[in-house]
């Protein structure tokens, strides 16, 4: 179903999310997918009844970190290469990493409210804050598609690339990151996040904490 997300394939992300998390080795990861799609999105029929009841539809496993970022976060970068079809929750896994990239191909829409539904995997208040309030109402609130050259405007991907070359750059940009000293890159990010979530003042008090630990070090 053009890589729908069903629960084993959820379970599947989240567990390789944790393992690259906990494994000291790798500095940057990359998602892609494989066929002509990157994902039609949820596998309605797998989760409607779950969405019916009030617990959670996305359990997490041991070891396992929410590829949507709603549970729990990566320290580390990642980087989303997308291409064909990115529906609904396609859209929401790119929201939660740190740099998009996407073919000229591409095809995005948040089909929720066609459903009868709303999005459920951050998008709201996601895309209000990358796109602005205005560019994501157009497009949450009318389920309608959108391409390469307005995600990129709205701020949803970095780049666009010729069809066929957005996991060759992804890799080339994750390759650049990977480069440089992985305490420095994950303090950035925890920083980044620290002051988007908490304020500007607990970043600056963080700073202060983590700095010693990254000038002692061997980086």
């Amino acid at each position: 179903k053009r890589n729908a997300f069903d629960p084993p394939m959820f379970h599947a992300l989240a567990a390789a999310y944790g393992e690259y998390e906990r494994d000291p080795g790798l500095w940057c990861a990359v998602v892609f997918a494989h066929g002509d799609h990157f994902s039609g999105g949820i596998d309605l029929a797998q989760y409607a009844g779950r969405f019916a009841q009030p617990a959670d539809a996305f359990p997490m496993g041991p070891g396992e970190i929410d590829p949507f970022g709603m549970r729990s976060h990566l320290t580390k970068p990642l980087v989303i290469a997308a291409h064909g079809i990115a529906y609904t929750i396609a859209i929401e896994m790119m929201l939660a990493a740190d740099i998009r990239i996407a073919a000229a191909d591409v095809r995005f829409a948040q089909l929720e409210i066609c459903r009868g539904l709303y999005p459920l995997g951050g998008a709201p208040f996601r895309l209000a804050r990358e796109a602005g309030w205005g560019n994501a109402m157009r497009w949450l609130l009318t389920g309608e598609e959108f391409g390469a050259a307005e995600a990129l405007r709205i701020g949803l991907i970095e780049e666009i690339t010729k069809p066929g070359q957005h996991l060759e750059r992804a890799l080339a940009i994750a390759g650049r990151i990977a480069e440089q000293a992985p305490l420095g890159v994950r303090a950035t990010l925890k920083s980044a996040r620290t002051g988007l979530y908490a304020g500007e003042a607990e970043a600056i008090r963080r700073m202060r904490e983590d700095l010693p630990e990254i000038m002692a070090s061997a980086d």
